[in-house]
């Protein structure tokens, strides 16, 4: 797993996750962690419906994806 670069707890990289405006690359940049990574503390920290809920969500969802999208 890659180093943080700032001490957040994994409460505070949950809502950075959840949220729909903050793209995975804001989250590896102010937490050092990868999409893959944030996925599995996603999935190890959440109720199994309430991840599957939140991955169907971000899955498509350009917003979460920033590199995917040309405009950014």
């Amino acid at each position: 797993m890659a180093e943080k670069k700032q001490t957040l707890s994994d409460d505070e990289v949950i809502e950075l996750a959840w949220c729909d405006k903050t793209s995975f690359n804001d989250i590896f940049f102010s937490t050092g962690l990868k999409e893959p990574e944030v996925i599995k503390l996603m999935r190890k920290n959440m109720k199994p419906g309430s991840f599957r809920l939140w991955r169907k969500r971000v899955s498509g969802r350009a917003s979460k994806h920033r590199s995917r999208n040309s405009d950014w």
